[in-house]
């Protein structure tokens, strides 16, 4: 299978490509400076021929174009396209910075709405392919100090969700994950506790079996932070807000 993940220097995604270069893959690694990656690198030299690492910057709309097509001509085509960009940044009201949800919004999001004017055509031609799209469970529910980051994850569920029909008539078959904290840099910045942290390799080993077994619009994990919060946004607002107004410090 051709693979490419963009996000895939560090974290999940990193953990990610040594999976799926580990089960004979060929595998496109891209983030902003993948080609400089020492990670990436150390791959790159294990699996000669089988990693080709792209510098890709999902906020630079006018590179875009140039990144998907070194991607899709890597291996001659893409069978799963996996957008695992993300930024964050907790910021309560009184703090708000504009560039930071701007940031935020453009990894998050649009980012992944860039990228696939360029791929989509081209899946199309191909006739077949895979969008996975690693958002959050964050996006279930908006959460306070967190709206930056929830917020254009919410979008892009969203988005997928009105994308799946079109795109399963194309042939072209779309998920997206929603998963609890993983301990990254990102989730360093927290300063609470976080139910059911998970390590990058306990993710990214549970996103791998998810996609093998499964062929589900929506993965979710972990189980209990999981249903929470399907369970807080089912419930009436007067309700699920008043839960979450307890989480103000």
């Amino acid at each position: 299978m051709r693979i490419w993940i963009v996000g895939g220097s560090s974290g999940i995604g990193l953990e990610l490509v040594k999976r799926w270069l580990e089960a004979g893959h060929r595998v496109v690694a891209s983030a902003r400076h993948a080609e400089s990656s020492d990670a990436l690198g150390q791959f790159k030299a294990r699996y000669d021929g089988a990693l080709c690492c792209v510098d890709t910057d999902v906020s630079q709309p006018d590179t875009l174009a140039q990144s998907a097509s070194r991607a899709w001509k890597a291996f001659d085509g893409i069978d799963l396209w996996f957008y695992n960009a993300g930024a964050y940044r907790p910021m309560p009201s009184d703090e708000w910075d504009l560039k930071a949800f701007e940031m935020m919004t453009d990894t998050n999001y649009m980012g992944a709405v860039r990228l696939m004017t360029h791929l989509l055509p081209r899946f199309k031609a191909q006739g077949y392919g895979r969008w996975v799209w690693n958002a959050s469970l964050a996006a279930v529910f908006g959460l306070p100090y967190g709206g930056g980051y929830s917020a254009p994850k919410a979008a892009m569920v969203n988005l997928a969700e009105s994308l799946q029909p079109e795109l399963a008539r194309d042939n072209v078959q779309l998920q997206i994950i929603n998963h609890g904290f993983v301990k990254t840099r990102l989730t360093a910045k927290n300063d609470f506790e976080m139910p059911e942290l998970m390590t990058p390799e306990i993710a990214a080993g549970k996103i791998v079996a998810a996609l093998e077994t499964t062929g589900r619009f929506c993965i979710y994990f972990p189980p209990k932070l999981s249903l929470f919060l399907r369970l807080l946004n089912l419930l009436p607002y007067r309700l699920s807000l008043a839960m979450t107004s307890k989480m103000l410090t």
